[in-house]
């Protein structure tokens, strides 16, 4: 049986395809049978961690020029996860790709689609607790790298500072993590 509620797809024509990015053209019909052209983007899974200082009280974030925007911005480390790599071992390689720093136990947090109405844009999140110092970032991945205090992210999230939306769950969610720890037992 059909969901009459089920948006129907009469095809779907490329447009673009490139080794990020795969864009095409979807014939769409909604439920009142009314038809429209529609893009959509179709990217590779992307993997972010948010790093924690020891003690829990920093995260490593790091700023660099988003020319889309036009914005310098502050963002959690991570990137595009390789064909056949794991997402997990995609996390940890970035964070020490652009910030030098080698994150220690990493954990699944959650999958997001930031933009599910346009696009499929898988971006994985993990939590780390701890990091070691390993070498430089990549010159071209970043312009500064930085231990923010997590008390900090709401007014940064506020002035535009933190922009990116899985960096804002990140942060959000260390937040989080950290309030639960320190709510006493009742």
């Amino acid at each position: 049986m059909t969901d009459p509620h089920k948006w129907l797809i009469h095809g779907e024509r490329l447009v673009d395809d490139t080794p990020h990015i795969r864009v095409s053209l979807a014939d769409v019909e909604l439920p009142n049978h009314v038809r429209f052209t529609q893009y959509v983007f179709r990217m590779r899974r992307c993997a972010m961690t948010v790093v924690l200082d020891d003690a829990g009280e920093r995260v490593l974030m790091m700023r660099r020029h988003r020319f889309i925007v036009d914005r310098w911005v502050w963002e959690l480390p991570g990137g595009y996860v390789d064909e056949d790599e794991d997402s997990s071992v995609a996390a940890a390689r970035e964070v020490e790709e652009e910030t030098g720093w080698r994150p220690q136990g990493i954990e699944f947090v959650m999958s997001s689609q930031p933009i599910i109405g346009n696009a499929d844009y898988p971006q994985d999140l993990y939590l780390a607790h701890g990091a070691e110092l390993v070498g430089e970032p990549e010159v071209d991945e970043t312009a500064e790298v930085a231990w923010i205090p997590v008390d900090e992210t709401p007014a940064m999230i506020a002035r535009g500072d933190i922009l990116g939306a899985i960096t804002i769950i990140g942060v959000q969610h260390a937040l989080l993590r950290r309030a639960a720890a320190h709510v006493p037992p009742p």
